[in-house]
C-alpha cells in the first residue's frame, strides 16, 4: 500500500484499515436531560459506524438508573451497542472520561459533550485524519446554539468560554496545540499511554499537551467540518459568567501546568492573545465604518477579559506557592 501526503508534505505511512470507534458521552445531571437524549440519538445516527456508545454519569445513581431504563439494549431500537456506567472514581468529568475508556473497544475514543448534538457526518469527518498513522487525536467545531441569543456585546474571540469554537481557530484542517472538549477523539492506545486523563477542570488541554509531548506538535489536528451543535444556556451570556470564566479558568491553569511538568506549554495562551487582539481591533475598525458601535464593546469587552485572564493567572501563582508543601492530588485512580 502506498504512503499519503502529510500536512507539513512529508511522506507518511498510511492505515489500511476502518478504524473502529467507541463514542463517549458523560453526564452528571437530569436537568440536562433533553439535551443528553438529542446527544444520544445524534450519536446513532452518524454515518460513520459507531463500535459502541458509552454514557458515563458521574455520581447520580437516579441519572444512572434512568438512563438504564432508557437504553437498554432491547428498547433503543438501534444496532448500535449502548453502554451505562457511573463514574467509579472520585473525580468528576476527567475521571469519568477515564472510567469510560477503560471499557472502550474501539481503536478510536470519541467525546461528546452531554449538551451537544453532532451533525450526522461528525465522525466521519474526524475519523478520516487517522488515515495517517502519525495522528494521534482529531477535534472538531463546536458550534454554539445559544437558549435566548448572543449578545452584541460578546466578542466571538471569547466563546471558548462557552466551550465552542472561536474566532483565531483554523477555518480548514490543520495541527493545533489543543482541541476542545466538546467534540474530540483520540486513539485509545495513545491515551492510555499518557494514562488517561489528569485533570477535571482542564481535562481536553491536559490530554492534548501530553499527547503533543510524546508525539510532536502535527500529532494533534482540528477538522472544522466535524461540526457540534453546543447549547449554551441563558445564564452562561451574562457578565457574571464570563469573567469567572476568564479568571477561574485560568488560576485553574497554573496548577494544571505546573501537573504536567514537562509537557506544559503556554504557547497557545501567547498565541490566542496576540491573534485576538490583532483580529479585534481590525474588526472594530471594519464595524465602526459600517456604522456598528457595537464593535467598540466587543473590543472592550476583550481587553477586559484578557485583563481578568492575566489576574486569573497571578492569584494562581500566588495560591501555588502558598500551598506547593501539600502537593497537587491528581485525579484518583485506585
Amino acid at each position: 500500500m502506498g504512503g499519503t501526503r502529510r500536512l507539513d508534505g512529508t511522506s507518511g505511512s498510511m492505515t489500511v484499515h476502518p478504524l473502529t470507534v467507541s463514542v463517549v458521552i458523560c453526564a452528571y445531571t437530569e436537568k440536562r436531560w433533553d439535551m443528553l437524549t438529542r446527544a444520544v440519538d445524534s450519536v446513532l445516527e452518524q454515518s460513520y459506524p459507531v463500535a459502541e456508545l458509552i454514557v458515563c454519569v458521574d455520581h447520580n445513581l437516579e441519572l444512572a438508573e434512568r438512563c438504564k431504563r432508557n437504553w437498554d439494549d432491547s428498547a433503543a431500537g438501534s444496532s448500535t451497542p449502548i453502554l451505562i456506567l457511573e463514574n467509579k472514581y472520585a473525580g468528576r468529568l476527567g475521571s469519568a472520561r477515564n472510567t469510560a475508556v477503560e471499557y472502550a473497544s474501539g481503536e478510536i475514543v470519541a467525546f461528546l459533550d452531554d449538551d451537544a448534538s453532532a451533525h450526522q457526518d461528525w465522525l466521519a469527518l474526524l475519523m478520516a485524519p487517522y488515515q495517517q498513522a502519525e495522528v494521534v487525536a482529531v477535534g472538531g467545531a463546536p458550534i454554539p446554539v445559544f437558549e435566548t441569543f448572543r449578545p452584541a456585546w460578546f466578542p466571538p474571540q471569547l466563546d471558548w468560554v462557552f466551550g465552542c469554537y472561536y474566532d483565531g481557530l483554523p477555518s480548514s484542517l490543520s495541527s493545533v496545540d489543543r482541541l476542545i472538549g466538546a467534540s474530540m477523539s483520540a486513539r485509545r492506545d495513545a491515551l492510555n499511554a499518557i494514562g488517561g486523563f489528569h485533570s477535571d477542570n482542564h481535562d481536553d488541554m491536559d490530554m492534548c499537551l501530553r499527547l503533543a509531548h510524546q508525539h510532536g506538535h502535527q500529532a494533534i489536528l482540528m477538522e472544522p467540518r466535524a461540526v457540534v451543535y453546543h447549547n449554551v444556556v441563558a445564564e452562561r451570556v451574562t457578565w457574571n459568567y464570563l469573567w469567572r470564566r476568564c479568571f477561574f479558568v485560568n488560576k485553574g491553569k497554573v496548577q494544571a501546568f505546573r501537573d504536567m511538568e514537562s509537557a506544559a506549554s503556554m504557547k497557545a495562551d501567547v498565541k490566542f492573545v496576540t491573534g485576538a487582539i490583532k483580529r479585534s481591533v481590525v474588526q472594530c475598525v471594519r464595524d465602526l465604518m459600517r456604522g456598528d458601535i457595537n464593535g467598540v464593546s466587543r473590543l472592550t469587552v476583550l481587553v477586559v477579559a484578557l485583563l481578568l485572564a492575566a489576574s486569573g493567572n497571578i492569584a494562581g501563582q500566588i495560591s501555588y506557592l502558598s500551598t506547593r508543601a501539600s502537593g497537587f492530588p491528581r485525579l484518583s485512580r485506585e
